[in-house]
Formats: C-alpha cells, structure tokens, sequence
C-alpha cells in the first residue's frame, strides 16, 4: 500500500486549514450580549437594578408592569448594584421589573432644521410644529478643546444695552453671568440682550423655571421675529433632575455644533443654578454627602465642566460661542455657594441689585459689584479712561450716600465728593435703558464721551 507517504502531507494540509480557520475565529469579536438584571429598590428618585452590568453614562431599559418601557441613565454604582436615574415619568414601577442595558449613550440631533424650535431635553419638538429630521447626531458630553488651539478674545461685541457696551464690554466668545436675586430682571435683561445682540445662531437653555415662562419668554421676551436664528431648549421644573442637567448639555451641545461651522453663536442659559440644584439632587440620591449649604462636590466639579465648552473655537473653524448665564443669588446673598463658584470660573459678572430695581431703575446693574475681566483688552484706552472715570465717581457718590442724604456733608468739603454729587443724576440716568431700546456699541461710547463732555447722555 501507498498510504504511508501522503499521511505526513495530508497532516500538514490539514494543520493549515485548522491554523487558517483559527485565525479567522480569533479576529470575529464575540457578540456582547446585554446581561439584564432586576428593579431591587427604588430610593426618592433613584432606582437600584441588581444583576445586569452597565458603565457610568450608558442607558439602561427599565419594562413596566403594563408593558411600557422607560428608560434610566446610570449615574452610580455600589458593589454589584446600579443606580439608575429614570428619563421621564416613572407610574407603573414595581420590585423585580426588568432592567436591560442598551448599547447606546445619550446622543444630540443637531442640523439648521433646528433653526426657529423649541424642543425639550431629548430633542423632541414641544412646538406643535413638523417633526424634527436632523442632520446628524453628536455626543451630548464632546470633547474639550486644547486651551491653547483657542483663539483669543479679541473683538468687541455689540449687546445692546448701553450700561454694558460702555462699562462692562463684552468680548465675542466671552462668558458672562447676570447674578441676581428672583424677580429682579435677570431674564427681561437676558431677553434684551438676545434680540440685539449681533449673533448668526442663538441658543437658549431655559432650565429648571416654571413651566409657563417658556411661553412668556418666547412670545414676549425673546419674541416671535427673533426666533427664526434661534434654538429654544426648554426643561421645566417639574422635569426630572436628570432632564434639566440634559437640558444644559443639550443646548450647550448644539451651540458648539454651530460654532464648529464656523458661526457667531449666542449662547444663553437661564439658569444655571437651576442646573447646580438638579445635579445636588441627582448626588444626593445616590448617597453623596454634601459639603456647603447642602450642595456636594460633583456640584462644583460639574459646573466648569459646562461653562468651558462655551468660549471661541479653534483657527480652523474660526466660530465663537459667546455666553451670558444667569445665576440666581438665594436670599440676595452675593456669597451664596453658586454664586462664588460661578464668580471664579465665568469672564465677568454683571450683579443686579433688588434696590435699584425697586426704585424702577432698568437695567438695575450695581455699577461698583461688576466687572468684564476681557474689556481692557479689546478697548482702546480712551473707551478705558473715561469708563474708569464713571466707575469712580459712581463709587465715591455711594460711599457716601449715608451722609449726603442727610444732609451731614458740607459742600466743599472734599471736591472728589462734590463732582460725584454734580455728576451722578446724568451717571444714574446714563445706566437706565428702555427694555425694548437698543443702544448699539458706537452709540453708547458717543454717549459715555459726551458724559464728561458737557453733552449729555443719550
């Protein structure tokens, strides 16, 4: 027989083949199967899932009794526990439903047919208009930019409101918070700004404020002709925390969308403190301590992570976010936690004051409490000379209100005094603006010159 020979050769081809498939199995990745788990516990808010396995971020499908399903993002984990937050109405929840993770992470719909909508958290159309077809999707957490690919703050930009442009000039790609207690124009002022403000996309975050504000800033603060440029993000409060903080990231996503095509955005969110007390609720469900005034670290650590996204694009793209947030001061306490944070992590700050507001005074801007930290570098130094000139004054005259409404200061006592007190009813009415008047940039440093000129104000 003749078969003893081809043995070794038949082995040998056969060790190939074996060798070949092997290979071909090694480089196919196995199918990742989702290993679903069950609804062990439900504390306020957060629900705890046992049994499946999911990453920090990533969603997870909740099924209801009846059927239904939500869905909840995983905020936090404990040994072999998930801690889920619902998107959503949480009715029809029971112990053991069960929990499958999804292999999606939360994404935005971005596009121009964004252009002229009001949409909430997860970019569904609240408008009774057509329904949305994006473009495409982004990721609702980007990445940062390099700080050094930015391009400086070089550029003055045109707000409309003439206290601002002449002594808190704005710079294209700055971010600026409006601080303020409730009910003292921080909005009305917000919308004034939005519908002068030389901007080719404006995006509004409208987070965690009562329901019917939507509709009141948009038909009567923002106004119908202004929306066509504009995107309207809008979480309510009786939204869950989870949706008011994608409300923040949402808006701040589809801005820097925007600004990666190269275009001027405005960027404008009310509030952000709003956006601080969902994450101290979100944290503090999950079993987080809290620090200051209840408020836990995760507060101050998510804070800059959505105020940096906002600020000029890179060289390439050549487009610019610019930011106004307004932050509310509890109780009128200027050293409130959010407050003092947001001082440190902003480009400047415009505080209103509820007694200048009382006294009907609009804008009620503290001329001595503010500051734009970019404006002595995009002026030219006579706009920096005269606007010093006015800071001053401003400041002597109420340093010394006490004693001059009295009548305790004798005229001629100190010259510095005297020339506040000649000049502070033009400086008090130069501040003053109509809410719906537009000063533009030129006009309101004619205004600031012809101040100290003997001209007048306006």
């Amino acid at each position: 027989m003749t078969t003893g020979p081809s043995q070794p050769a038949s082995r040998s081809r056969f060790e190939q083949v074996r060798n070949k498939l092997q290979g071909y199995i090694d480089n196919v990745a196995p199918p990742e199967l989702p290993v679903e788990g069950r609804l062990v516990q439900m504390k306020g808010l957060t629900l705890v899932a046992a049994g499946c396995q999911a990453t920090i971020g990533s969603r997870c499908k909740v099924i209801l009794a009846n059927r239904q399903e939500i869905e909840a993002e995983v905020v936090g984990f404990s040994e072999e526990n998930l801690f889920l937050m619902p998107i959503g109405r949480i009715h029809g929840l029971m112990p053991g439903a069960r929990v499958v993770p999804l292999p999606h992470y939360p994404e935005v719909g971005v596009g121009d047919c964004l252009l002229g909508r009001i949409i909430d958290s997860q970019g569904r159309a609240i408008d009774s208009l057509q329904e949305l077809k994006y473009e495409k999707s982004i990721h609702l957490l980007g990445p940062p930019i390099n700080p050094f690919d930015r391009l400086p703050i070089d550029q003055p930009l045109d707000v409309g409101v003439r206290a601002i442009n002449a002594l808190f000039s704005v710079g294209r790609g700055q971010r600026m918070g409006l601080f303020a207690g409730s009910g003292v124009g921080k909005s009305v002022l917000l919308g004034q700004m939005t519908k002068n403000t030389e901007a080719d996309v404006v995006v509004v975050g409208l987070i965690g404020e009562r329901g019917r504000e939507v509709r009141e800033f948009v038909d009567n603060i923002l106004g119908r002709d202004s929306l066509g440029n504009a995107v309207v993000v809008a979480t309510p409060a009786d939204d869950p925390p989870l949706m008011r903080l994608h409300g923040a990231w949402r808006a701040t996503a589809i801005a820097e969308h925007f600004r990666d095509q190269g275009r001027h955005v405005l960027l404008l969110m009310d509030s952000l403190t709003r956006f601080a007390q969902a994450q101290r609720e979100l944290s503090l469900a999950i079993g987080e301590p809290p620090v200051t005034r209840g408020y836990s670290p995760s507060v101050f650590a998510q804070l800059p992570q959505l105020v940096e996204r906002a600020g000029n694009g890179v060289q390439q793209t050549g487009g610019s976010i610019t930011a106004f947030y307004t932050v509310l001061a509890e109780a009128d306490d200027q050293n409130d936690p959010i407050v003092d944070a947001t001082r440190a992590i902003l480009d400047g700050h415009i505080v209103l004051t509820r007694e200048l507001a009382e006294a009907g005074i609009f804008p009620a801007i503290n001329v001595e409490s503010s500051i734009s930290r970019v404006m002595n570098s995009i002026i030219d130094p006579q706009h920096q000379q005269a606007a010093t000139r006015f800071k001053k004054l401003y400041s002597i005259y109420e340093k010394n209100r006490d004693l001059i409404n009295v009548g305790a200061y004798r005229s001629g006592t100190d010259p510095e005094i005297d020339l506040a007190i000649d000049y502070f009813p033009r400086l008090q009415a130069f501040i003053q603006q109509g809410q719906h008047d537009k000063a533009d940039y030129q006009a309101s440093l004619t205004a600031l010159n012809a101040l100290f000129s003997g001209g007048g104000t306006t």
